[in-house]
């Protein structure tokens, strides 16, 4: 009788945790150097197993090297899974737009050439529809005081990058690069979003 409890209870939680991950949604948002993407929505309630990656481009398995030529037409992405309970697909397009320059073609900060451009992959007919309203929102006002150029694409076989691209903010927090860049973007992102992140 306790084996066909136990039995019960093993597979109410298979199926639990198969309903929970059913709830989950993919994103995709690409807004220059996957490093500063990845630490930002890594912090944010509601939001897990980010990965770096590349999207968009002409080849399958791309390196990093490849990528970095700007000839793959690849962009540095990050895909992630959401809970929409926790947090909407508005609210991640929100901390999108505001933790970049959506008007820059091509380049963020000193990182210059395709890889690096504004772009949105989405996943559903719903996630376009938002991100396309919220993009003409953003110009309509003139929020920015310039174009936001993002593209909004459709999403596209995403290639993981390798692994030491991975977590790399948080395992390379003293590192230049992390101190000088990603750690201000991280700041600003506690500084406006405090409210979303996790504890």
């Amino acid at each position: 009788m306790r084996y066909i409890t136990l039995l019960i209870i093993a597979l109410l939680s298979i199926g639990n945790a198969s309903a929970q991950q059913k709830k989950l949604q993919k994103a995709t948002f690409g807004m220059g150097c996957f490093w500063c993407t990845e630490a930002l929505f890594q912090r944010l309630n509601g939001v897990t197993n980010v990965k770096s990656g590349y999207e968009g481009g002409e080849i399958p398995n791309p390196t990093y090297e490849e990528v970095c030529t700007g000839t793959t037409n690849h962009a540095e992405v990050i895909e992630m899974e959401y809970d929409p309970a926790k947090i909407s697909y508005e609210e991640l397009l929100e901390i999108f737009w505001k933790s970049h320059d959506p008007t820059t073609l091509n380049r963020q900060g000193a990182d210059v050439g395709t890889q690096y451009r504004s772009v949105v992959f989405y996943h559903s007919s719903e996630q376009k529809a938002t991100a396309e309203k919220y993009k003409n929102a953003l110009n309509k006002d003139n929020a920015l005081g310039k174009p936001v150029i993002t593209t909004i694409v459709k999403a596209e076989p995403f290639y993981v990058a390798e692994n030491y691209h991975q977590d790399y903010f948080f395992k390379n927090g003293e590192a230049p690069y992390c101190r000088i860049v990603i750690l201000p973007k991280m700041e600003k992102l506690e500084k406006l979003f405090k409210a979303k992140l996790k504890n």
